[in-house]
């Protein structure tokens, strides 16, 4: 579909404002009630998605043009899905489809943020989103005892990803990750240096030929390998492998898990052992992409119109994605599982989960609106007593340690794989 494919949504967008909060019978404490962290930070409606439903019938009337103030509001976006999930309460629009197929027009006419051209570039010549030498991307696995698909087989591919394979700091988490699974007898191995990016990223900077291109070379690339199910700790390669690909007719063929399913699985057979305490309050972050927008992908084929010129109808009728079927449990029955430790929720949670900040490019291009939405964030945690806030994906938990450090929050910050380590 093209951007121009949701012009009924352009004119039936009521300006409601459902886009900007949470769903009101989930709302509990008045301070977090927003879900839309570009609206909340820059109060002003074109950062809404309604606001940029306003922009696309504009530019589709010719009102006005790709510039750019257009390219500043359209990119102050983390694509986190929350105004989605809230406006299929109401209307059944898709606000976010539509923002994903403006970027993609920005990138196609050449109007493209310098800081995102630097990270295209990088990919491009190194096969990974942090502009690092892709012949390192093997060495936060160096010194374990792992399998090498390049050399030998195995039932399970580990793939880490590009924040984990070269964020040294959280070096620690993959390799734990990775060790766990060894130690419960997994036939379990690794790309090294071969894996390259998913491919997500991009896409949602609006380079659809990216998220294409690393398709097919890991649907190649797995199928050389022979291996029956990939595992990934990373959530943003997670909603890649499992989404996206599917949603561009890509899919992989194989069992696609994030590192949590996996674990989860391990624990309730009786694999893994979780015997000793872990005394902390904890809360549990939702990554965007294992939870909203890690439900499965929905395709549909018809014709919408509209009866008596003013009611949409869609034939055969259509399903939406809401949100609800992301990866929500597994990662909260591992925390209960573990001995000692006192789990509470969030406010806002499931697939009405606040953002960390860090998705949609806005790392990159606007850190200071990541470090704020991910201190907004910290703030939730420490709300419900929380002593620490912990995450399953790379991206959120490198956002909340520099918002902490930035912000002198106190509050410790743990990838879910730490804690589970912790307790083996």
């Amino acid at each position: 579909m093209t951007w121009q494919d949701y012009t009924h949504d352009m004119q039936r967008c009521t300006r409601c404002s459902y886009c900007k909060w949470i769903p009101y019978r989930y709302m509990q404490n008045t301070d977090f009630i927003e879900g839309c962290p570009s609206l909340s930070h820059y109060l002003w409606h074109a950062y809404a998605s309604s606001g940029k439903f306003n922009m696309a019938y504009s530019l589709l009337q010719e009102r006005i043009e790709i510039d750019d103030t257009f390219l500043d509001v359209l990119y102050r976006c983390q694509m986190d899905g929350s105004c989605d999930i809230s406006c299929k309460v109401q209307q059944d629009l898709e606000p976010l489809q539509l923002m994903q197929e403006l970027r993609i027009k920005c990138v196609e006419e050449g109007q493209l943020l310098p800081a995102h051209m630097v990270v295209i570039e990088g990919l491009r010549k190194e096969d990974n989103m942090m502009q690092s030498s892709k012949t390192d991307r093997g060495k936060w696995a160096e010194g374990l005892d792992v399998k090498n698909l390049n050399e030998e087989s195995a039932g399970v591919v580990y793939y880490a990803g590009c924040r984990y394979s070269f964020d040294e700091e959280l070096w620690p988490v993959a390799r734990g990750g990775l060790q766990l699974l060894l130690d419960a007898g997994v036939d379990v191995g690794i790309l090294g240096a071969d894996e390259a990016c998913c491919g997500g990223r991009a896409y949602e900077l609006g380079y659809a030929g990216e998220l294409t291109k690393y398709a097919e070379h890991q649907m190649e690339a797995l199928r050389t390998a022979g291996v029956k199910t990939l595992v990934t700790p990373c959530s943003d390669c997670y909603a890649a492998f499992k989404v996206l690909y599917d949603k561009i007719g890509k899919k992989l063929g194989i069992e696609v898990l994030h590192i949590t399913q996996y674990l989860d699985r391990l624990i309730k057979e009786g694999k893994l052992r979780l015997t000793k305490e872990v005394p902390l309050t904890v809360t549990y972050h939702d990554p965007c992409h294992l939870g909203r927008l890690g439900e499965p992908w929905i395709h549909w084929q018809g014709k919408e119109y509209k009866v008596m010129g003013q009611m949409i109808v869609h034939d055969p009728p259509k399903k939406f994605r809401r949100g609800a079927k992301g990866v929500y449990e597994p990662p909260r029955d591992i925390l209960k599982s573990i001995p000692g430790l006192n789990f509470v929720e969030m406010y806002r949670i499931k697939e009405y989960s606040w953002c960390c900040g860090a998705g949609g490019g806005v790392i990159d291009a606007y850190p200071d609106f990541a470090a704020w939405t991910g201190t907004e964030r910290l703030k939730e945690a420490k709300a419900v007593g929380a002593k620490a806030i912990v995450s399953a994906c790379p991206w959120c938990k490198r956002n909340f340690l520099d918002a902490a450090q930035e912000t002198g929050e106190e509050i410790e910050v743990y990838d879910i794989i730490e804690l589970v380590q912790k307790a083996v």
